[in-house]
């Protein structure tokens, strides 16, 4: 027969409603959508902290190898805080934080996505000034009389 140790339950049984109270639905939620075609998906902070404690003891009146001779306890807490938004609208993303920036660095980091948007866009219109510059050259070059004739 398993000696089965009454702290293993309640530790089982803690755990199992932590996983009930956070799941990744808590962290990233349900994405909504709007008419205009932005998809708005809220985004969470969750911590939380467990913990537990338990005895086998004697007393003069009971035993410690009896089933009562035991003592302990457990406890979990959650804290969830919204952290942002993503906003998605065609082929841009955003974060929109829900507290404000803090120093420069983060007004930085915030930025990092529009400034790739304009530097991809700045390169893809250097390549197209590009080709279409090349195309014109060839054009004219076919256009040219022949130098042979």
């Amino acid at each position: 027969m398993e000696n089965k140790r009454p702290i293993s339950e309640i530790i089982g049984v803690t755990m199992e409603k932590v996983r009930e109270m956070v799941d990744v639905n808590t962290i990233v939620g349900q994405p909504i959508h709007t008419p205009e075609g932005v998809t708005i998906i809220p985004i969470s902070k969750v911590s939380f902290g467990f913990g537990s404690g338990g005895s086998d003891f004697a007393t003069k009146n009971q035993p410690a190898d009896k089933e009562n001779a035991f003592g302990g306890g457990a406890a979990a807490g959650v804290n969830i805080d919204p952290a942002g938004f993503l906003i998605v609208k065609s082929d841009s993303v955003r974060l929109l934080p829900v507290t404000p920036m803090i120093g420069p660095m983060d007004k930085v980091i915030d930025l990092v996505p529009e400034v790739v948007d304009k530097v991809t866009t700045f390169i893809d219109k250097h390549m197209e000034e590009k080709k279409k510059k090349a195309e014109e050259q060839k054009a004219a070059a076919s256009d040219a009389p022949d130098a042979q004739g």
